[in-house]
């Protein structure tokens, strides 16, 4: 099944990238002469020289995965660490709103009572689970868009390219967040329950105890949670960077220097973990309230209200608008070091051009 799968992966409109390689000749393409090694593309509007011609890495083999996988390790798990001491301030306001009833007077609490120390709370287990969950969600994300990219066919793939990104991330988040979720319940733990040890190595141990069952107590609201974040976060991406450079970008993309490429991928990054934060949130605030509250998730809902839901939403926009565009910069950046394959924004096909009369 695997093997048929990843077959299909590589038989796709979407191959190295949007293409299928073929000897061309000097001079017309009489089949003789030296091969130029150029690929040419089944969608003539994403031509792109062939990666043994530039340099880069095939689109869509074993190694692009697996550094697309790197890139997603690098983006996700640097990123989250960074805001550490923003997420455990965001998580206390959501369980404990009376004591913790703002940004700025949870970063005081937490000062005054713990120190500076105190703001690092859960950074090993988020460093590591985030690391794990950034492999799964870009790497898949990676085979799932050009997989089922090749079971719509070139023409649907553009018509419905939006529902493409939809169903590629969320089936990557879905195996992404089942090795995210034994991190995320240790970190939540150790940042929101009084009188919890402080460290993943004690932290591991103790819940144990309780059974393998326990690690995976919150993977339906991080499944609630990521699976929309996700689709929110790849779609909205896709879509943004594709209006920048036809409304606001004064010049084509392989006209940009890679730097004003990652420029725009930064601020297309912001405008998408916007939508990802609030699409998110309320399911957000529920892992933290049943990573310590053991009477399940009806019960939790009623206590909280609708209002209670949406309780530290602010300082989650600035979190994961920062969060995600630092990660689509990364994620980006890794791929042009490694000279991995960057496809244009899409373009109608010439076929699909052609039956409308375009």
């Amino acid at each position: 099944m695997m093997e048929s799968f990843w077959n299909l992966a590589k038989a796709n409109p979407f191959k190295s990238p949007f293409t299928t390689k073929v000897d061309c000749a000097e001079g017309g393409g009489d089949g003789k002469g030296p091969s130029l090694g150029i690929m040419k593309s089944p969608v003539p509007s994403r031509n792109i020289m062939a990666a043994a011609a530039s340099g880069e890495v095939e689109f869509g083999s074993a190694k692009y995965y697996a550094l697309c996988g790197f890139g997603g390790l690098l983006s996700c798990g640097i990123t989250h660490t960074l805001v550490v001491p923003l997420d455990l301030v965001k998580c206390r306001m959501q369980v404990n709103p009376d004591k913790y009833k703002g940004l700025v007077t949870g970063f005081k609490v937490t000062l005054k009572e713990e120190g500076a120390r105190g703001l690092a709370r859960g950074w090993a287990p988020t460093a590591i689970g985030y690391s794990l969950q950034g492999i799964g969600k870009f790497g898949f994300y990676e085979v799932f868009k050009i997989a089922y990219g090749g079971m719509m066919g070139e023409e649907n793939a553009y018509l419905y390219r939006t529902a493409l990104y939809l169903a590629a991330s969320a089936s990557a988040e879905f195996l992404a967040d089942i090795a995210l979720s034994p991190l995320e319940c240790i970190k939540v733990r150790i940042q929101t329950q009084p009188g919890f040890v402080g460290t993943l190595r004690e932290a591991f141990p103790l819940i144990m105890k309780e059974g393998v069952g326990a690690f995976y107590a919150p993977l339906v609201p991080l499944w609630m949670r990521q699976i929309p974040y996700t689709m929110m976060k790849f779609a909205s991406f896709e879509k943004t960077v594709e209006l920048l450079y036809q409304h606001v970008v004064p010049k084509p993309r392989e006209q940009c220097t890679k730097a004003e490429q990652l420029a725009v991928t930064f601020a297309a990054g912001y405008i998408a973990g916007i939508f990802c934060a609030v699409v998110s949130h309320p399911a957000d605030t529920m892992v933290s309230k049943m990573s310590q509250d053991k009477s399940g998730a009806s019960a939790i809902m009623k206590k909280l209200g609708w209002a209670g839901l949406w309780k530290g939403l602010g300082t989650r926009i600035i979190m994961i608008g920062t969060l995600t565009a630092l990660q689509w910069f990364i994620y980006d950046g890794v791929k042009v070091a490694f000279g991995l394959p960057r496809p244009p924004p899409p373009e109608m096909p010439q076929s699909l051009r052609n039956k409308l009369g375009k």
